[in-house]
C-alpha cells in the first residue's frame, strides 16, 4: 500500500497528514479552516485516497500560515507515498462542473514544481470573483504553489465559467482529486518509472 505519514512543526504551526493513495475516498479533515476542510475533503472524496489531516496554527494572526503549511506537508505525503513513482499512468486530465462553474485540471507527476493558474474569462483567478468567506481565490493559489513545490508535480488549473466562489473553487479541488487518483493510478503495462531517462 502506498501511503506515508508527514509532520512539521514549527512556531507557527503543528500538523500531521496522513495518506494513502491506494484508498476509498475517507477522509477526516480539522485545520481550523473550515473551508480549507471543506476542499481537502472534496479532494480526498474525488480523488479516492484515504486522507487526515489534523493542523493547529496561529489563526489568531491570520489563516496564511496555517494554509501555506497544510499546502507543503500534503505535498510531502504525495511525494513519500508516491516513492520511485514505479509503473504509475504519471499524466492526469479532468473536467469537473459545479453548477456555472466548470474547472479543468491537468498535471504530470514530472519532478520539477510548477503552478499554472488561468482564469480563461480574462481576468487574473485571484481577482476573479470575492468570497463571504475569509478564504479568498489567492489563498487558494497559495495553497496550490505550496503543494505542487512538495510533491513536485506540473498542475495546470484553468476557471473555464463560474460566477460563484464556492462552486468555482469546490470544481477545481474535485477536478484536481480526479486528476491525481488517474496519474497516480498504476498502469498495468508501466514497466519502471514511466519516463525515456528511466526516473522522475
Amino acid at each position: 500500500m502506498r501511503r506515508a505519514v508527514a509532520t512539521r512543526k514549527s512556531k507557527e504551526t503543528h500538523i500531521t497528514v496522513t495518506l494513502n493513495l491506494d484508498g476509498t475516498g475517507k477522509t477526516s479533515v480539522k485545520t481550523g479552516i473550515p473551508f480549507l476542510d471543506h476542499m481537502l475533503t472534496l479532494l480526498g472524496t474525488h480523488g479516492l485516497c484515504d486522507l487526515t489531516v489534523k493542523a493547529r496554527g496561529d489563526l489568531h494572526v491570520d489563516l496564511h500560515h496555517t494554509n501555506e503549511d497544510i499546502g507543503l506537508v500534503l505535498g510531502q505525503a504525495f511525494d513519500e507515498a508516491l516513492g520511485i513513482r514505479k509503473g504509475i499512468t504519471r499524466f492526469g486530465l479532468a473536467y469537473v462542473p459545479m453548477d456555472e462553474a466548470l474547472a479543468r485540471v491537468v498535471l504530470d507527476i514530472s519532478g520539477r514544481p510548477k503552478l499554472i493558474f488561468k482564469d480563461e474569462r480574462g481576468r487574473r483567478s485571484k481577482h476573479a470573483l470575492t468570497s463571504s468567506t475569509t478564504y479568498q481565490w489567492g489563498d487558494a493559489e497559495h495553497f496550490l504553489e505550496s503543494f505542487v513545490r512538495a510533491a513536485k508535480i506540473t498542475l495546470h488549473i484553468d476557471v473555464l465559467a463560474g460566477s460563484d466562489f464556492h462552486h468555482t473553487c469546490e470544481a477545481v479541488f474535485k477536478a484536481l482529486g480526479r486528476a491525481l487518483e488517474q496519474a497516480t493510478r498504476i498502469h498495468p503495462r508501466v514497466k519502471g518509472v514511466p519516463s525515456s531517462k528511466g526516473r522522475l
